[in-house]
């Protein structure tokens, strides 16, 4: 039924998820509310996103405030307020701050997946390891070489019924 995967949020408001996010993060559709099709986030780019290549999922950003920097390829360009990117997959790109406060985005993957990356961070006690996020971001994104661990971090993201990720395990085997 359609009424089934209609969604209202009130302004501020995010998709409530079995593991708290952090902050800078509000998801507004989850991969699972879209079949798969895109997953939709607010974000606020408290921390510079390395220059990473997405084999599978296009990213679309659109800047709703500050400004944000992009490495495409290899050029650099600045997007203020109201700008919108659309970067496709198989093209190395680093998104970075360039305002103070930082720049606040609406992030759209399609297909779906970037927020299993948000969750992995809000998983893991402390933070993630060192080089572990950015591994998490490519398996979420899709990259090739992740894809046989994406469906185990899913599954473990998914399948505990308390509220709280099974995050054992994920520390050592992502350790960069």
């Amino acid at each position: 039924m359609a009424d089934e995967r209609f969604v209202l949020l009130a302004p501020g408001a995010a998709r409530p998820g079995r593991i708290p996010l952090p902050p800078a993060f509000r998801v507004k559709a989850a991969t699972e509310d879209t079949g798969g099709r895109f997953s939709l986030l607010e974000v606020v780019l408290g921390r510079d996103i390395p220059r990473h290549t997405h084999h599978r999922a296009d990213e679309g950003v659109y800047v709703l405030d500050g400004v944000l920097e992009i490495e495409f390829d290899d050029a650099v360009h600045l997007a203020p307020r109201g700008s919108f990117v659309l970067l496709p997959h198989g093209v190395p790109h680093a998104l970075r701050r360039a305002s103070d406060p930082p720049p606040r985005v609406l992030q759209i993957s399609s297909p779906g997946g970037w927020e299993l990356y948000a969750r992995w961070l809000g998983a893991l006690p402390g933070g993630p390891v060192r080089g572990g996020a950015h591994r998490a971001h490519r398996r979420a994104a899709g990259s090739r070489e992740d894809q046989s661990d994406r469906g185990a971090l899913r599954h473990r993201l998914r399948g505990d019924t308390t509220g709280r990720a099974d995050t054992r395990g994920l520390a050592s085997r992502h350790h960069g």
